[in-house]
């Protein structure tokens, strides 16, 4: 994913090792916390917390030879760092082919956050209390 560099940065993020770093040039859209087995395995945590962005609007700019893919579904690859495991991007090629989700946790600039959600409530971790008031839907 890469964008012109005359493009104004809007976002930078990270991985944990700082190996692999990259930049929006658009602001990153609409929020989810999706509560999926798959976002739970690959975050280790109670959810992954996303935002999306074209995927014109997403580059990176260090260490994308550390950068590697997993195809978690038919529909699903994430990306993350072969150094340190950090996730650094979801992106379905099916639902939303034009757009990357962004981890949350990886950004290194300050995020006003869009409307937030919670997906794939259905199947949330039974410890979790969800009570942040967000919108919840029981699928994506």
């Amino acid at each position: 994913m890469t964008a012109t560099m005359s493009e104004p940065v809007h976002h930078r993020g990270s991985c944990l090792c700082g190996s692999v770093r990259f930049e929006t040039t658009a602001p990153l859209q609409a929020a989810s916390h999706c509560h999926c087995s798959m976002c739970r395995k690959a975050h280790g945590a109670a959810f992954g917390s996303y935002g999306s962005v074209r995927a014109e609007h997403h580059r990176f700019v260090q260490g994308q030879d550390h950068v590697r893919a997993y195809r978690s579904s038919a529909q699903v690859t994430r990306s993350f760092c072969a150094v340190c495991g950090s996730p650094l991007l979801w992106h379905s090629e099916a639902a939303h082919a034009d757009w990357v989700a962004v981890p949350l946790g990886t950004l290194d600039t300050p995020y006003e956050t869009p409307p937030q959600k919670h997906i794939f409530v259905a199947s949330k971790a039974p410890w979790v209390v969800i009570c942040d008031g967000y919108p919840q839907q029981a699928e994506g």
